[in-house]
């Protein structure tokens, strides 16, 4: 099989089991560098850090943290940090499911998607569990997935947001190709106070499943089944163009 140079970063920082498992199974056959963040920074989306300079520390071979979040990380890695950019990028294994309504605060999701801005296929993969027990499982499915994109590429405007139950591999069942659930609204804020007696607040929980059926990245996942789930970053609603197009004119001047 080819050699490809690949990204492989993460949200949960460069310490993380799950980037660590992936890192050292995949430079068994290809060209591995990791650029992570230098702590947990799940949720922070698509976020750059432009209010100050990043430092990149090499803290074993071929692995630096970044004192930013993960897409500062994928930004850094491709477009001044090395002299060779890579093939693909690769965002994992996250402690944890992006499903949903989750992948539009995954630091995970967002960590691909930058290099898929950047242009280069990227691979965003999940745990179902916050204490995964199977990452091999899942490091094999990943390297699966990767010899299946060097024999034949999917297109380069295609993110693939895989996620797989934390289960054994003669466990898990087949891979299913999904579409994005949704969730409900999001559980309440949670209020407390600091020593000060001033008001803090904790973000409530995500909410529970709405859009779950078969079909969905959750269905496939309460069935055992890895998901792997294409999405692109034109957030264009094109089928309403015309129909807003229409209103405008309808409502075109002063009332």
């Amino acid at each position: 099989m080819k050699k490809v140079r690949i990204l492989l970063s993460n949200d949960d920082g460069y310490q993380a089991s799950g980037v660590r498992i992936l890192f050292e199974r995949l430079m068994v056959e290809h060209d591995v560098t990791m650029v992570a963040p230098e702590r947990d920074r799940s949720g922070a989306s698509n976020s750059l850090t432009l209010d100050r300079p990043l430092s990149a520390i090499e803290t074993e071979s071929n692995i630096y943290r970044v004192n930013g979040t993960p897409t500062d990380c994928v930004h850094l890695a491709i477009t001044g940090l090395f002299d060779q950019e890579p093939d693909m990028v690769i965002s994992g294994i996250n402690a944890g499911p992006n499903l949903g309504d989750d992948v539009l605060y995954s630091g995970t999701v967002a960590a691909a998607m930058e290099g898929r801005f950047l242009g280069y296929p990227a691979i965003a993969v999940s745990s179902g569990s916050f204490a995964p027990n199977h990452l091999d499982s899942a490091a094999e499915l990943v390297i699966d997935m990767i010899n299946k994109l060097l024999l034949e590429p999917l297109p380069r405007n295609m993110i693939l947001n895989i996620n797989i139950p934390d289960l054994s591999r003669e466990n898990l069942g087949d891979f299913v190709v999904t579409r994005l659930g949704s969730r409900h609204k999001a559980e309440p804020a949670i209020e407390a106070q600091n020593p000060r007696g001033e008001s803090i607040y904790w973000v409530g929980s995500p909410g529970p499943e709405q859009d779950a059926g078969e079909g969905t990245d959750f269905h496939a996942m309460q069935n055992n089944c890895p998901t792997i789930t294409p999405l692109h970053a034109d957030l264009t609603y094109h089928q309403a163009m015309n129909r807003l197009a229409d209103w405008m004119e309808r409502h075109d001047g002063p009332e």
